[in-house]
């Protein structure tokens, strides 16, 4: 009975493995497949792909929820207003199926941005994520950007 048990509890840790690092592909597609290529033809389809149907984005307690489809077009305008952004998780916490990324977002305005005249400067900022992964797509993420500090390294002396 023991080792039956043993055995079974084995095969399901097996089974749910793969399971566990295709969750976490999907959260780093989130970022390489969406965010860093904000101005990419094939982001929306990544989105498509990798977000849930229903999928929340919950940036702050004050104002509904963001939807998918409220989501894609927004990247797309950060995408033509930062051309070169990159959203690079420096490290990714799991948790079950909740995902917490710590991430480094930069890049280089094209004009003016955030409320600051174009400058020509970088900015380089700090996120933090928890994203919430149900059969095989993401179906939630909270998100904190630090855009304070972008606007205080955007601004003309």
């Amino acid at each position: 009975m023991r080792a039956t048990l043993l055995a079974a509890v084995a095969a399901t840790l097996l089974v749910a493995s793969p399971a566990v690092a295709n969750d976490k592909a999907v959260v780093e597609a989130f970022y390489s497949g969406i965010l860093s290529a904000a101005a990419s033809p094939d982001m929306p389809t990544t989105a498509n792909r990798v977000l849930a149907p229903t999928w929340q984005s919950i940036g702050d307690f004050a104002t509904a929820p963001k939807t998918r489809d409220q989501f894609i077009p927004q990247i797309q305008g950060f995408g033509r207003a930062v051309p070169d952004i990159k959203w690079v998780p420096q490290q990714i916490l799991q948790e079950g199926n909740r995902f917490t990324v710590i991430s480094r977002a930069t890049g280089t305005p094209a004009g003016a941005f955030l409320g600051q005249p174009h400058s020509g400067r970088t900015f380089d900022i700090m996120s933090i994520d928890v994203h919430t992964v149900e059969a095989g797509v993401i179906t939630r993420s909270y998100h904190v950007e630090d855009w304070a500090s972008a606007i205080r390294q955007l601004r003309t002396p």
